[in-house]
């Protein structure tokens, strides 16, 4: 979909019913299919914003990073321990989550320092590296100074509070019954839209054409003027600030953060995510990462109906079947629609040459 042949009064219509949309979805969903469905929307909300962060370093600037869930455990355990009785600190969370995020992003740039040079897969076994080491740090910085609180995690979170509020507790409001998912629901929207913006400003702006022509050729850019060094350090602290705010609210939401929140798969999963919606293209993203939230917990009510209608017992177990199912799908996916579900133009015509390029030398 290509909205910039629409007229200014049809954009504004578009997004106008976006917006009533979005504002009433989780009434529509909680009325319909429960609250459950709406905390996943939640989820999904949250995987958006770290797939927006992840595609500032993998789709704009070319940069594989398989580390990048390394992020969203400094920003949740950064607030995990400012606001818990672990350390019997209760800060509020807008000292926490912005204090998380800076870290998160002095953490992107400490790990872009030693990889300059690197690119490729060095680079992804290099991120992948510093994924892994965080994760071992927060499960033995436990002795002999217990900081983490090792693998029993931290428990026992503050939620956010606003204005008095806990978005942790329903709340009456215009008479009006608020579900704490849905207070969440709203917070994550309203920060969501903010790195959205975020990174729609950043492609257009001269760092987004930096990061494309770091992307297409690092040497060209170079000769062009552009400092390589400071535009990849740029895309690493970037993404990362993103990464630590979704962690900082992730801690809040669930009220427990442990290591095992944080392992390479909750990485491969999100770099699956602009791989699939659309790599670089923002719509995209947003898309990959709402589809790959949203179709496991589908497969998860599914399958298990239906093996015992069809065959009056269980015959793979439902978690199974259900990765099985969702690894095949990605698989044809990406055999059927490489360039992703929503690519953007120059990725599109990318792949169109390269088909048609095969096509030629295959005679």
């Amino acid at each position: 979909m290509d909205l910039n042949h629409l007229s200014t009064g049809k954009k504004m219509a578009v997004f106008a019913a976006c917006a009533v949309l979005l504002a009433v979805l989780p009434f529509l969903v909680g009325g319909t299919l429960g609250n459950s469905w709406v905390r996943i929307i939640d989820f999904a909300l949250l995987y958006v914003m770290l797939a927006l962060g992840l595609n500032i370093v993998v789709g704009f600037a070319g940069l594989l990073d398989l580390g990048f869930i390394a992020f969203y455990a400094i920003g949740a355990y950064a607030y995990a321990l400012l606001s818990s009785p672990h350390f019997d600190i209760h800060w509020l969370f807008f000292f926490t989550i912005p204090l998380g995020a800076v870290l998160a992003s002095l953490g992107g740039v400490l790990l872009g320092t030693p990889v300059l040079k690197l690119k490729g897969d060095y680079l992804a076994i290099v991120t992948l590296g510093f994924g892994e080491i965080v994760r071992i740090f927060m499960n033995n910085l436990n002795a002999p100074i217990n900081i983490t609180n090792g693998p029993q995690g931290v428990n026992l979170i503050d939620p956010i509070h606003i204005g008095g509020a806990s978005l942790g507790q329903s709340i009456e409001l215009f008479g009006l019954s608020f579900h704490s998912v849905y207070l969440y629901y709203y917070l994550f929207l309203a920060l969501t839209v903010g790195v959205v913006i975020m990174a729609w400003r950043l492609q257009h702006s001269r760092i987004g054409r930096a990061w494309v022509a770091l992307r297409e050729d690092d040497i060209a850019a170079a000769a062009m003027g552009i400092n390589i060094r400071n535009i990849k350090l740029l895309a690493f602290g970037l993404g990362a600030l993103s990464g630590g705010v979704a962690g900082g609210l992730f801690a809040s939401f669930q009220g427990f953060v442990s290591p095992e929140s944080f392992s390479l798969l909750e990485s491969i999963m999100i770099l699956a995510m602009i791989v699939l919606g659309g790599m670089g293209h923002i719509p995209g993203v947003i898309l990959g990462a709402v589809v790959l939230t949203i179709a496991p917990e589908i497969l998860r009510d599914v399958i298990g109906p239906l093996q015992m209608k069809t065959f009056g017992r269980m015959l793979i177990d439902p978690e199974n079947a259900r990765m099985l199912l969702f690894g095949l799908a990605m698989v044809v996916m990406m055999l059927v629609r490489p360039e992703g579900m929503w690519p953007s133009k120059r990725r599109k015509a990318e792949f169109r040459h390269d088909r048609e390029d095969a096509a030629v030398q295959k005679g």
